[in-house]
């Protein structure tokens, strides 16, 4: 491994954590001496990183701090690859667009090698049979970003339909449909529901009175569900 991949993997070990990390850790995570993580730390501080700490006391990665584009790893722009045409097969619309956005966005900051890797990646997604939604889930997502809540008409499995006011924290692609994890304030809990089955959804401009994060670790907890590496 270069020195220029090391520091880099050294930035991305410090972005995964939210507070301070020992030296002895990073070194660990890093697979170098602790001597050599002293070295790493203090090269990119004089490069600009918003690296705070000391020996002892662990270091914290401020926000902010951007690297000029490196180059990625061979199963990183596989991943990248792979993700986005998932994404592309088995979103809506509008995050299909933002998919193949985001990777026009990447292939023009990198070298020509890893471009051309990145334009004949093998790695396929299968064509996708989702249930057609009866709602705009563009607008469902923007009501999560913004935390705000919603009246949806719904129909479950049985065919009974109810009128809810809900909370909108998330949303769940699989294979065939898309779930909705809300705090439902008719029963006054947490609830999923599935977007085909939503028969009408009207944005009531209204914020939920809780955090989306605390929310969601509720929720996490509530179902047994580790917390995953990035913030949702």
């Amino acid at each position: 491994m270069s020195r220029a991949e090391r520091l880099l993997d050294l930035i991305q070990v410090l972005r995964r954590h939210r507070g301070p990390v020992s030296g002895r850790h990073l070194a660990q995570e890093t697979g170098v001496s602790l001597r050599t993580l002293y070295r790493d730390i203090a090269s990119l501080q004089a490069q600009g990183a918003a690296i705070e700490g000391e020996p002892g006391l662990g270091y914290v990665l401020r926000p902010g701090f951007t690297l000029p584009p490196l180059m990625f790893r061979e199963e990183e722009i596989e991943a990248l690859v792979l993700g986005m045409r998932w994404v592309a097969e088995r979103g809506d619309d509008p995050l299909a667009v933002a998919a193949g956005d985001a990777l026009a966005k990447i292939a023009a900051v990198l070298p020509a090698e890893l471009r051309e890797r990145l334009d004949t990646s093998a790695l396929l997604v299968g064509p996708a049979e989702t249930v057609p939604d009866g709602i705009d889930l563009a607008a469902l997502r923007g009501a999560i970003r913004a935390q705000r809540k919603a009246a949806i008409r719904y129909r479950d499995a049985g065919g009974a339909g109810s009128e809810r006011v809900i909370w909108p924290l998330a949303l769940g692609f699989f294979e065939r449909v898309r779930v909705v994890v809300a705090w439902c304030e008719a029963r006054h809990d947490f609830r999923h529901f599935r977007t085909d089955r939503i028969e009408a959804l009207t944005l009531t401009g209204e914020r939920y009175s809780r955090s989306r994060h605390a929310l969601m670790q509720e929720w996490r907890a509530a179902q047994g569900i580790a917390k995953p590496h990035l913030a949702c």
